[in-house]
């Protein structure tokens, strides 16, 4: 897997009802810690752990109606979806809280 770019709300849409589990990375490319933490969610989208997870990502700027839809107030905010639902998100560059959430999720 890679990490997919959503460039449109229906491209979410798709996504959330295609795959049982998506990790959308909401990021703005001016901001620091989404920088940090964009290498490290590459790896996790590559690792055999989390091969059952879609990982995307979109740019806040780019698509301020989804951003808003979704209640992203801060960046990086990482939205976990499950069967098309929200399950959880976890707001900043925190490596240990988004395994426990890719995990949790993956349990349920």
């Amino acid at each position: 897997m890679t990490v997919h770019n959503i460039e449109t709300v229906s491209q979410f849409k798709e996504a959330i009802a295609s795959h049982k589990i998506v990790v959308l990375d909401a990021f703005a490319v001016w901001c620091g810690p989404c920088k940090a933490i964009a290498p490290q969610i590459a790896k996790w989208s590559e690792s055999e752990e989390f091969k059952d997870i879609y990982f995307a990502k979109f740019d806040v700027d780019h698509l301020p109606e989804l951003a808003q839809e979704l209640g992203v107030r801060a960046m990086p905010t990482f939205v976990i979806f499950k069967d098309g639902n929200k399950e959880t998100e976890v707001v900043g560059a925190n490596p240990p809280a988004l395994v426990a959430a890719f995990q949790k999720v993956k349990a349920e």
